[in-house]
This record gives structure tokens, C-alpha cells and sequence, in this order.
């Protein structure tokens, strides 16, 4: 049976709040950049999941090798959970995740102007053409 492990970070990025939400099912690690305004509570945080987890763009990773957790004492998991709330930061795998979905938005966004550069300039070259048309009729 596959495992899934999600978690949310939030932490301080001047100048908001942001949250990484980061998932990983069998092979697969996504990580998830969401912005808060004002220091988010628990409850917003629950709540705000709940509600736009149809609206997260999540990256798109190689796969990755399975964590390999098992079941972990309930007060180790305690233990576990208040050191990663000390410690502050971003895991070097969430980085690298952002990063390459930074990447490659930028990648699309290039590819999606220079189409509409082309789309414009074949449009200027067709008017000017019609126009040289017109100016020959002598009208």
C-alpha cells in the first residue's frame, strides 16, 4: 500500500507570510507556494486548505525516492514535530522545487509572448500590405 506524507511550513518571507505545502505519494514530491497577508492562525491556515485545495498549482518533479517513514511513536512525532518548529528555514528539496516551477512558468510565458509578437507583427505586415493594396486602386 502506498503511503502519502503532506506538511505545511509557514514561516516569515519578508515582507508576508507564506506557506509550503509540500506532498509525497509513492515516487512523487510536490511543493506548493501559497502567500498570506498578516501572520496566518492555525485555524485559517485548516481552513484556507480546506477551501482553495482545488486551486494550488503544485510543481511538477522528477520522482524521488520514497521516504521509507513508518509508524512513529505518538511522542516521538511530538518530539519531531516541535524541533521543526524551532528550527526555522526552508528544506533544500522545497527550494529546489520552487525552483524549477519558477523555471518553467518563466519558460511558458516566454513562449506564450513570442507567439503573440509574431501573432502582431504578421497583423501589422497584413494592414500594411492592404493599405499598399488600397494606395494602387488610386482610391
Amino acid at each position: 500500500m502506498a503511503t502519502a506524507i503532506s506538511k505545511i511550513t509557514v514561516l516569515f518571507e519578508d515582507p508576508f507570510w507564506i506557506g509550503l505545502y509540500e506532498r509525497e505519494s509513492g515516487k512523487h514530491y510536490e511543493v506548493c507556494k501559497i502567500t498570506f497577508g498578516a501572520e496566518p492562525k492555525d485555524c485559517e491556515v485548516y481552513g484556507f486548505l480546506l477551501k482553495s485545495w482545488n486551486h494550488f498549482r503544485f510543481s511538477r518533479t522528477a520522482g524521488s525516492a520514497p521516504s521509507g517513514e513508518k509508524r512513529i511513536n505518538p511522542k516521538r512525532m511530538q518530539r519531531l514535530i516541535r524541533r521543526q518548529m524551532q528550527s526555522s528555514g526552508v528544506g533544500t528539496k522545497a527550494q529546489q522545487a520552487l525552483n524549477l516551477q519558477r523555471e518553467q512558468g518563466k519558460l511558458e510565458r516566454k513562449v506564450r509572448s513570442r507567439s503573440q509578437k509574431e501573432a502582431e507583427q504578421k497583423r501589422q505586415y497584413e494592414l500594411h500590405q492592404e493599405k499598399r493594396r488600397e494606395k494602387r486602386k488610386g482610391h
